[in-house]
């Protein structure tokens, strides 16, 4: 069963920042429209499902086809370089940021995204991978045209190393997490979730009783939960799900400031996240009602179930799913629930 907490700074948020996440879609939307690459992923009704959980409805979005990247961060990344061509003057798109380095360390789908951005509008980019993470991934950035540097035997060493080396030889890094100081990219980064928020908007009937989202170092959560709030004001229970492994948001809350948390290596690979972002800690505070952690055993067991309806996907994509089939409290046969399928499965 999965450890709930419940939010005690709803509502007021935890004053770890005067940058919050953005909750209009509109700009993104708007910049998608030119993007060749665009399309809306699926917002899925599981009726099966749903009575296996014991609840009313379950609605899930599809991210694993997004833009051909396989995850939702396929929005972040590359939404934050297409900006930054997007302040450039004339000449030609596929050239904009030509002579410009972006360099980012990555346990999965955010390097991806840097690299298909930065090749896009003609910037190189630099990833730096952990050497735990598989040299499939490593193939996978290759063939995007990124530079890989093995660096570390951590997500935390191959980060000191990229902000080391960002720092010495003028690059731009590109972080899906903030700090202070550093909140500009993040800030821009989290805004291109907006877009899983606004075809969510159009693709469901009625707003969600319940709202589980997986997390990190929180900017999916924090960019879907601002933009839910602005939508349905605050009748949706947002609850966010976190490996017991990495509790980084939940242990903030509990600690009323930022801290690292402790815990050995996760399989939600992309959720084992010690230290939150500064900028969705500061909007989950305010605007998520729950947070929960799950076991690795829970996560598990529900990339088994959502394999059973041909929705392959890894311990990270299943977690939000993970909190619900484990039980949530107050999910009912009344209630209607959203959750996120955030990536599909490892491989090649």
């Amino acid at each position: 069963m999965p450890d709930f907490l419940s939010n005690p700074h709803r509502g007021t948020g935890l004053p770890v920042s005067d940058v919050m996440p953005a909750d209009d879609a509109t700009p993104v939307t708007e910049l998608l429209r030119v993007c060749p690459l665009h399309a809306a992923t699926p917002l899925l009704r599981l009726p099966e499902l749903a009575a296996q959980c014991g609840v009313g409805q379950l609605f899930v979005k599809d991210e694993r086809g997004r833009m051909g990247l396989g995850s939702f961060k396929a929005l972040g990344a590359a939404h934050a370089i297409a900006r930054d061509a997007e302040r450039v003057q004339g000449g030609d798109w596929g050239q904009k940021l030509s002579g410009r380095t972006y360099v980012a360390a990555s346990a999965g789908n955010h390097g991806l995204s840097v690299a298909a951005g930065a090749r896009v509008f003609g910037a190189r980019s630099v990833i730096y991978l952990a050497d735990t993470v598989p040299e499939a991934f490593a193939r996978r950035l290759r063939a995007k045209g990124a530079e890989v540097v093995r660096a570390g035997d951590s997500y935390a060493e191959s980060m000191a190393a990229a902000e080391r080396d960002a720092a010495a030889e003028g690059w731009t890094l590109l972080s899906d997490s903030s700090w202070p100081g550093y909140t500009e990219l993040p800030w821009r980064v989290m805004e291109g979730y907006l877009q899983m928020s606004a075809e969510i908007e159009a693709q469901i009937s009625a707003p969600p009783t319940h709202i589980l989202l997986q997390a990190g170092v929180g900017g999916l959560a924090a960019a879907v939960a601002a933009h839910a709030r602005r939508l349905w004001g605050d009748g949706p229970q947002i609850v966010v799900v976190e490996p017991e492994a990495a509790p980084a948001l939940a242990a903030s809350l509990r600690a009323g400031r930022i801290v690292t948390a402790e815990g050995p290596v996760s399989a939600m690979g992309r959720l084992d996240c010690k230290t939150p972002s500064m900028i969705a800690l500061a909007g989950l505070s305010r605007d998520a009602d729950l947070f929960a952690t799950i076991s690795e055993q829970e996560a598990a067991q529900a990339v088994a179930v959502l394999a059973g309806f041909t929705l392959d996907t890894t311990p990270s994509g299943a977690a939000g799913l993970a909190a619900l089939l484990a039980g949530l409290p107050g999910a009912g046969e009344e209630a209607r629930v959203l959750a996120i399928l955030s990536e599909g499965p490892e491989g090649d």
